[in-house]
């Protein structure tokens, strides 16, 4: 258990105090009482004495004044909880490495059944976002409960060139948290300066936002930001980036055009970084139905997420029923409040 307060737990240190002051009177007390210990008549009155019983009522009251002490101090805990998975990210690469027909009819092809089935999948109220990455990156579609947009934007993703995956996240960030920027493309000389967008508080590890990337990417970053520094962010935004690898780390050649062609090669490890450090799991798929599985596992999973949950109104209440039991008895038992 952690606190908000600290420093009021030095209020504690009065329990003592109040035992310490309850026994000198419980003392003072019985001396007064042998000073008339020879009258008989005082006895009879006093009739059968309350013994341990009397005791009972003030240790009521001092259990219910170290929970009141205890209680400024603010307790929490941290407590898993489920939530609604409200904003869903497609973030998909468009690379000329997406053409390879080893997937039927072809990887990009077969990502986007996979997506549009996922989509199928999702609860009406989830908003689904498209991102596209290539040489850079782009939001084809914002996130929305419209699943005719979301279905059309999958349908308009066509082939580019390179590969850039951390553009890919960060602008997946953008779209989550609805920041007006619509790609990661390097500024071009003339163009106006804009103020630096202010760096968010990073979000307690294990904290999530109901909120998650799915990135497909089957070949190695070429360009733009980092994908390690970009899922450093994402981690710190609370927003786990699932990754799917498809192809082989050993490559595969691309035909071009004019008789050209180039070697696409998959970098799992910096797929699997990427999963590890936003708190999220790496999959691999080695054909069209295995995408199309992963998709499925992934739609049905749950945001959990890890909250402060503050417990200062139960210690409060508990210490309540101590005080009026304690009173109770008290008021029972000798008509009068310890």
């Amino acid at each position: 258990m952690q606190f908000l307060s600290p420093d009021m737990l030095w209020l504690l240190l009065l329990i003592p105090a109040l035992v310490g002051a309850y026994i000198l009177a419980q003392r003072r007390r019985a001396r007064y009482a042998l000073r008339y210990s020879s009258i008989s008549i005082f006895r009879e009155a006093l009739g059968k004495r309350p013994g341990l019983r009397r005791h009972i009522p003030p240790l009521f009251f001092l259990c219910g004044i170290g929970l009141m002490l205890f209680a400024a101090a603010r307790p929490y805990g941290v407590v898993t909880l489920p939530k609604q998975q409200a904003t869903v990210i497609l973030s998909i690469d468009v690379s000329g490495s997406m053409r390879a027909n080893d997937m039927k009819p072809t990887r990009l092809q077969a990502a986007k059944t996979a997506a549009l089935a996922f989509v199928a999948l999702q609860d009406a109220q989830t908003r689904i976002g498209v991102v596209a990455f290539s040489w850079n990156a782009n939001i084809v579609q914002a996130p929305t409960t419209d699943r005719e947009l979301v279905r059309a934007a999958i349908n308009r993703l066509t082939n580019l060139q390179s590969t850039a995956i951390g553009s890919g996240i960060l602008v997946s960030l953008d779209a989550i948290f609805e920041k007006p920027s619509a790609s990661t493309s390097s500024p071009r000389l003339g163009d106006p300066l804009t103020a630096p967008t202010p760096t968010p508080t990073p979000v307690p590890r294990g904290n999530f936002t109901p909120a998650t990337v799915i990135l497909l990417s089957d070949g190695q970053n070429r360009t733009g930001p980092s994908p390690i520094t970009s899922a450093q962010t994402a981690a710190d935004r609370g927003v786990r980036v699932f990754t799917i690898g498809i192809g082989t780390p050993q490559g595969t050649t691309i035909e071009g055009g004019g008789g050209f062609g180039f070697r696409a090669v998959l970098d799992e490890e910096t797929l699997r970084r990427v999963a590890a450090i936003t708190d999220a799991k790496y999959f691999h798929a080695s054909d069209e139905t295995a995408l199309l599985t992963i998709y499925q596992n992934l739609a049905k999973g749950v945001v959990v997420t890890q909250e402060k949950e503050e417990s200062t109104v139960i210690f409060t209440g508990v210490a309540m029923l101590f005080l009026l039991f304690g009173g109770a008895l008290s008021l029972f038992w000798f008509n009068r409040l310890p």
